[in-house]
């Protein structure tokens, strides 16, 4: 089980809930992911008028937790009173922080993003923060209260997988005993086997499931795969060497002559 803000969930997919065909895609992929956390962006929310009050009736009625988030937000002030708005709607602490600070990559502005997270948890909210590798950031973001770190691998929605393996085991390896949910640039299960080898609690999708041509078998593929990595990580993985070994023993085997 993993625990999050004292909450215990038993998956380790985190899902977005944007850009699906259709509501009812959207329901079979949630189902299919066995996921217990959804993302939901209050712009949508809001935007939507009718059809957005259609939408969250689908999220209640698919009962997972929710995770409001921040998107398209680009100052701290911007993000922390859509994360307040978010609270009210949704009736929940959690907020997943985003604080935009490059439009083409869609690079979090750490620097914002430091300073949105310190006045909402001093506030009560449980932030769940869209930040870089970068290890000193991470560290602001414990100290301004954050029990969770989501690191990007990759730029939102590029699918190029983790670009940064290094980067990543070393935060894994910096923070031992905090939730580490890699976030952004995800685009193959095989993506998702790999940063869960490394150590890495969850992995949070959006594109590259709702994108899919079959999102429903995508959101299974997902779900079977960061199983995969996580049961891997657990067991012990074996070292890459730079010698072949035998594996078959060589010691007391028969010798004809």
């Amino acid at each position: 089980m993993l625990t999050l803000y004292g909450r215990e969930v038993s998956s380790r997919l985190l899902l977005g809930t944007a850009r699906y065909p259709s509501p009812a895609v959207l329901a079979d992929a949630v189902r299919a992911s066995n996921t217990d956390i959804l993302t939901i962006s209050l712009r949508r929310e809001m935007a939507g008028a009718k059809k957005g009050g259609q939408f969250f009736e689908l999220i209640r009625e698919l009962d997972r937790h929710i995770l409001p988030n921040t998107a398209g937000c680009h100052t701290a002030k911007e993000a922390v009173l859509t994360a307040k708005m978010a609270r009210e709607v949704f009736r929940t602490d959690w907020i997943k922080l985003e604080v935009i600070g490059n439009h083409d990559t869609l690079q979090p502005d750490v620097f914002a993003l430091v300073e949105a997270a310190k006045i909402l948890c001093d506030e009560g909210f449980e932030v769940f923060p869209y930040t870089t590798d970068d290890l000193v950031v991470a560290e602001k973001l414990l100290e301004a209260g954050c029990r969770v770190l989501m690191p990007w691998c990759a730029p939102i929605g590029s699918a190029m997988g983790p670009l940064n393996l290094t980067a990543l085991k070393s935060m894994r390896a910096r923070f031992p005993d905090v939730p580490l949910i890699v976030d952004a640039g995800i685009g193959r299960p095989s993506h998702a086997v790999t940063v869960m080898e490394l150590g890495y609690d969850a992995v949070l999708l959006n594109t590259a499931v709702a994108g899919a041509g079959d999102p429903v078998g995508m959101a299974e593929a997902f779900a079977r795969a960061i199983g995969a990595g996580h049961q891997a990580y657990l067991s012990g993985l074996l070292e890459p060497r730079d010698m072949a070994v035998p594996s078959t023993p060589v010691i007391g085997t028969a010798v004809f002559s």
